[in-house]
């Protein structure tokens, strides 16, 4: 079990976390740009930037990240699933959490601690799912 966990910390990690990080900068710049700027609600401006960010994803994972060899739209779909998955658990989590434990703040706060407390599960949702699922090696 040691040794599975410790293999999650390889190359291919710190690899993602800089595809995350050039994909954090664009998408998340995005996201509170809809929200903070033009006054987009939660849920759209969030779904309008991971959906976006998500093909600059997708492709910087597939070919340097994970170096995925596979053909065919069972990878695109697999990865499509993955973000739609990974996005509604942190999101779905995060809202109502942070509403819940900051319940005096403004709803503008709330919604601003919640898409970064969001961006911080999807990462680690995102990171499990594209690798053992989305982009998983063949054998």
């Amino acid at each position: 079990m040691k040794e599975k966990i410790l293999s999650l910390f390889d190359a291919k990690m710190w690899k993602f976390l800089l595809v995350g990080i050039l994909n954090t900068v664009v998408g998340n710049g995005l996201m509170f740009l809809l929200y903070n700027l033009f006054h987009i609600g939660y849920w759209p401006s969030t779904a309008i930037s991971y959906a976006l960010a998500s093909v600059m994803s997708y492709f910087l994972n597939r070919y340097f990240t994970f170096k995925y060899q596979g053909s065919g739209y069972g990878v695109v779909l697999r990865f499509a699933l993955n973000i739609i998955v990974c996005y509604a658990l942190a999101y779905g989590i995060a809202q109502p959490l942070v509403s819940w434990i900051l319940s005096a703040a403004s709803v503008t706060v709330r919604d601003n601690v919640a898409m970064l407390a969001g961006m911080c599960l999807f990462v680690g949702f995102n990171y499990i799912g594209q690798r053992f699922f989305a982009f998983r090696e063949e054998k």
